[in-house]
């Protein structure tokens, strides 16, 4: 059993769509980040840094913490989306270190606070947009960013791509982005990731 510490958010669901993919019994510890649950004493003890996503392994009393990190973890202890480790591995980095930070950014002047800085808005619009066209490239000459299968490099990105709607660039507009959007959503494991609270949330569609 997984215990998994979360938050509904991009990073948080990559990790409930994981363990959906690999077939994992988890149970949802969920981390309040308005009510600033992040900051608690004990949950610190497991996440330095007060963020989320963190698992605690019950078969070993192992704990990780960092998304990037979890899915790496859980992809050698299943075997499973992490084959060819070091194309796999670069995607997965260009997730943790650009695509997320990036859009996170997007998301903060664009979706919350919108007027609050012309320049921030701009900045951040402009390279999200350059974003979505470096996706779309890759994606024109390989079915999965890391090659012909998918892996967990695609379950890194994807949450970041289903905020399109708050985004305003036009998902529909890449053509392979969208086509790999598209696939992804209609996976089981992936569904029932994306709704880990069971609320009956919907992956919007382009």
């Amino acid at each position: 059993m997984i215990e998994l510490y979360t938050a509904n958010t991009p990073n948080g669901k990559k990790i409930s769509i994981m363990l959906e993919e690999i077939g994992y019994e988890y149970n949802v510890n969920t981390i309040d980040l308005n009510k600033g649950d992040q900051f608690n004493p004990e949950f610190k003890k497991i996440s330095p840094f007060s963020k989320i996503p963190v698992i605690k392994d019950n078969d070993n009393n192992e704990v990780v913490f960092e998304s990037g990190a979890i899915l790496i973890y859980l992809a050698e202890k299943s075997g499973k989306y992490f084959d060819d480790k070091n194309i796999i591995t670069q995607w997965l980095m260009a997730q943790m270190g650009y695509v997320g930070p990036i859009l996170g950014q997007h998301h903060q002047f664009h979706h919350y606070n919108p007027g609050k800085s012309e320049f921030g808005e701009q900045r951040y619009f402009k390279i999200s947009t350059s974003i979505y066209k470096n996706l779309d490239e890759r994606l024109s000459v390989s079915k999965y960013l890391a090659g012909e299968k998918y892996t967990i490099a695609d379950i890194a990105t994807f949450p970041w791509i289903a905020r399109h709607d708050w985004h305003d660039i036009g998902l529909k507009n890449y053509k392979n982005l969208c086509r790999w959007y598209l696939e992804i959503s209609e996976r089981d494991a992936v569904i029932k990731g994306y709704d880990y609270l069971n609320k009956g949330e919907k992956i919007p569609k382009p």
